[in-house]
């Protein structure tokens, strides 16, 4: 089950469990997009993977409660802001390879 977490782990944008905004990589690290497309260059800077957007739980029941409701969003934050330095160096060694290749 997805956290959903709360913010963007570089900017601490809100991204609330509906945010269309919110990007995940493999692990659930959550950024919002402009963080992932400007600053991240689409690189995780905690595993090196690629990112997708994030799938909103529904907020009303459905079909057999599956709803946020239910299985509520963390209200636990991670907030790590990017070290600059350390990401450039993370994209130069990965040279370009797409996130399916990493």
């Amino acid at each position: 089950m997805l956290e959903l977490r709360p913010t963007c782990e570089n900017c601490d944008k809100p991204l609330p469990p509906s945010s269309t905004d919110a990007r995940i990589c493999s692990f659930e690290c959550t950024f919002c997009h402009d963080c992932v497309e400007q600053v991240l260059q689409g690189v995780c800077p905690n595993c090196g993977g690629g990112f997708v957007p994030r799938p909103v739980r529904p907020a009303r029941d459905w079909k057999n409660g599956h709803f946020l409701g239910r299985y509520p969003a963390t209200g636990t934050v991670t907030h790590k802001p990017v070290d600059a330095a350390a990401h450039a160096a993370l994209v130069a060694r990965l040279d370009g390879l797409a996130p399916e290749r990493r």
